[in-house]
């Protein structure tokens, strides 16, 4: 791709139609599941469905990420600190600052990330 071209991806069943988040991404075995809603410049959407155990080892990301628990509980850890998130429950993953996302038991989230 050149430099102003940018992919851009839409899930073509919510183009228009209501959908049921939980029911857009499933659960696998041993698996952390993602699928992406919207792929953009300005930002992306992705649903994840994470098997109990799964986790995504510590990392940082240069923008602001919100996650909203759809099903299960979550444990975050967010610059250094445990913050465990529950179904229905949203927080923001501060750009920058180092985080890591473990499945105490299953869950789905949603996660949105803007890049600006």
């Amino acid at each position: 791709m050149s430099g102003k071209e940018h992919k851009v991806s839409v899930l073509q069943s919510c183009i228009g139609k209501a959908q049921n988040l939980q029911n857009l991404v499933e659960y696998s075995t041993d698996s952390i599941v993602s699928k992406a809603i919207l792929d953009k410049q300005a930002g992306t959407i992705t649903l994840f469905a994470f098997d109990k155990g799964q986790k995504l080892s510590e990392h940082t990301a240069p923008y602001d990420a919100v996650v909203q628990i759809l099903d299960g509980r979550a444990l975050l850890t967010i610059g250094g600190e445990d913050v465990e998130v529950t179904s229905g429950q949203i927080i923001i993953m501060p750009g920058n600052v180092p985080h890591s996302v473990a499945a105490q038991e299953r869950f789905k989230m949603l996660l949105i990330m803007i890049r600006a």
